[in-house]
């Protein structure tokens, strides 16, 4: 860390203190527009969330702007009133957040922001709207204090990450000169454990497919025609139980050819972290921990590749009792890959393994959904140093680096178009419930993602 830390976070950290409560009152206003971008009927919420943010980049200073695309909207603020030579940095997030459901399963109601134990509960509240906050505030106090910025800075704000991204890859191309920088940083991760900072090395790609099978022309009575006729429903759970060997690799023939293995030094890194197994097993309700046999569980969330079911669909499940034979069933079913595996090349060993397994009798349909390249990060380079100096000084400790199970599209988009680094750091935490019922973050780690994330600039440029 450097000599200089500790005075910038003091003037900086002042500020924020004494701003405080207002912080937390318009996080909670962001967090009231239900910016559900995968439903239709939020559309209007969808826009209306990025109006609140382009609202809120201009009141601090920045020159923003709302760009429609083909589907919703994309707000880009830029603020470029540094000194001549002074680096451009990008700051990325979306505004667009999971549906809630399950609603009965949240203690509050996912759209009333609420802080119990510490705990700031909402839909978007580290995914990704708390985080993306943390950037804007920490821009703003910058602004507040000094009046100015050590370095030029581009906020782009998405409203189509959480479903896949679909048109930023294009929007990134269409205006890569207006988008060039120096480095992009991204908040939508989570630290390895509580007080302790993190920096993501990788991050997994996905592969997201829809499976149909499809038998009679309607449901049949069981009584009349089971036994007889070929059920879509138990041919989709036969195809479905091909996808893996006994021992928990994925049995889709070339599944792992293109897998690179993660270094040596990396992995004995990942060991030894400080994870507590039987606490990561309590935490989650379950009785013991499956995947890939051979493997460590961070290896395994991190470093290997996955084939899941995401959901089922089939036949009569409303209450009592109704013997039809289904004439039709349905699996969501994603891979999280890793480098160098690509969503196109899964897709088509995807299809092939399907049409081997499936039974005569049914048709069958692999329809993909969407996906995102898996990334890994070269952590040598001027904004990763500058981080750990702004981590360290906001935390009280060096940061770790970690790996990320989850995908972020763009960020493979963002290194191919604008060739500049990019630096994840997030501010969440184990157990925070991104996609499930009672979503939170950490109060602390708001204030401190605050301090670091306004250090930052400062530490870019020393």
């Amino acid at each position: 860390m450097t000599m200089s830390a500790p005075k910038v976070l003091s003037d900086l950290d002042a500020w924020l203190s004494k701003n405080d409560a207002r912080i937390f009152d318009e996080l909670f206003e962001f967090l009231r527009i239900p910016s559900v971008s995968a439903r239709s009927e939020h559309d209007a919420d969808t826009r209306r969330a990025a109006a609140w943010l382009h609202e809120k980049l201009a009141n601090i200073g920045f020159t923003t702007e709302t760009i429609p695309t083909a589907g919703h909207p994309v707000v880009l603020a830029e603020w470029r009133k540094a000194p001549a030579g002074a680096p451009t940095v990008l700051v990325y997030g979306h505004y667009d957040v999971q549906p809630p459901e399950p609603l009965e399963l949240w203690t509050s109601p996912a759209f009333e922001p609420a802080i119990r134990d510490g705990k700031l509960f909402a839909r978007g509240s580290v995914d990704d709207k708390g985080q993306l906050w943390i950037h804007v505030k920490a821009l703003e106090a910058q602004l507040a204090v000094r009046g100015t910025l050590p370095v030029n800075v581009i906020v782009i704000a998405e409203g189509e990450e959480e479903i896949g991204s679909e048109h930023l890859a294009a929007f990134v191309e269409k205006y890569a000169k207006r988008l060039a920088c120096d480095a992009v940083v991204i908040s939508d991760s989570a630290m390895f454990a509580p007080g302790i900072p993190s920096i993501l090395s990788s991050l997994r790609g996905l592969a997201y497919f829809e499976i149909t099978v499809k038998g009679p022309s309607s449901d049949l009575h069981s009584g009349s025609y089971g036994g007889a006729v070929v059920n879509p429903a138990m041919a989709l759970a036969r195809i479905l139980a091909t996808m893996h060997h006994a021992d928990g690799h994925v049995a889709i023939e070339g599944f792992y050819d293109d897998v690179r293995p993660f270094p040596d030094a990396v992995l004995a890194g990942m060991r030894s972290l400080p994870f507590d197994e039987a606490g990561f097993v309590r935490e989650l309700g379950v009785s013991a921990l499956g995947g890939e046999q051979g493997r460590t569980t961070l290896e395994k969330l991190w470093t290997r590749p996955t084939c899941e079911v995401n959901g089922l669909l089939s036949g009569y499940t409303g209450e009592g009792a109704k013997t039809v034979l289904p004439a039709k069933a349905m699996a969501k079913v994603s891979c999280r890959l890793v480098p160098d595996q690509d969503p196109a090349v899964i897709e088509r060993l995807m299809k092939a393994h399907v049409e081997k397994v499936a039974p005569a009798g049914v048709q069958v349909a692999v329809q993909p959904l969407h996906g995102g390249k898996p990334w890994r990060a070269d952590l040598d380079g001027r904004v990763f140093d500058a981080a750990r100096r702004a981590l360290a000084a906001a935390f009280g400790r060096e940061p770790v680096i970690v790996g990320e199970g989850g995908s972020i599209p763009v960020v493979g988009d963002f290194e191919r178009v604008l060739k500049a680094p990019v630096l994840l750091v997030g501010f969440g935490l184990p157990g925070e419930n991104a996609h499930a019922p009672d979503e939170w973050i950490s109060v602390d780690n708001v204030r401190r993602g605050l301090r670091a994330m306004a250090m930052l600039l400062d530490e870019y440029v020393a």
